[in-house]
C-alpha cells in the first residue's frame, strides 16, 4: 500500500482481491485475511499493526477492518501529516485568533479562558 492511498481504498481493493480468489475457488480463513491486510499496511501503521496482533487472542476480518476505519477518522480529526489536516489547524487557530474576551477585551481567547480573572 502507499502511504498517500486512502484506507478505504486499500480496504476495498483486498475485498476485490479476494473475492477474485474467492471465484477462482481459492479459500482464504479469516484468520489469513486479517493477517495478509495487516501485512500489507504502510509501514506508519507498525504500532497499530502490532497492537492488533498482540493484543488479542483471535482476530475477525470485519473487526480489523472497522478498527482500521476508525483508525483513520481518528487520525483525521486529531490530525496527522496531510495537507488538508495542516489547513484545518490553521483555520482553527485563526478562528481563535478572532475571539475577543469580553472581561479584558483582547483578542485570543475568551472570558471562561482569561488571564486575568
Amino acid at each position: 500500500m502507499n502511504e498517500c492511498e486512502f484506507i478505504r481504498d486499500h480496504i476495498s481493493q483486498f475485498i476485490t482481491l479476494l473475492n477474485y480468489l474467492n471465484n477462482v475457488e481459492v479459500k482464504i480463513d479469516d484468520e489469513d485475511q486479517v493477517m495478509l491486510l495487516l501485512c500489507s499496511l504502510p509501514p506508519s501503521y507498525k504500532s497499530f499493526r502490532e497492537t492488533l496482533i498482540y493484543g488479542r487472542d483471535k482476530l475477525s476480518f470485519d473487526d480489523v477492518k472497522g478498527h482500521l476505519l476508525s483508525k483513520k477518522k481518528l487520525d483525521n480529526e486529531f490530525g496527522s501529516d496531510s495537507k488538508a489536516n495542516r489547513k484545518a489547524s490553521i483555520l482553527v487557530a485563526s478562528k481563535k485568533r478572532d475571539k475577543m474576551c469580553r472581561y479584558c477585551k483582547k483578542l485570543g481567547h475568551v472570558k471562561a479562558y482569561c488571564y486575568k480573572l
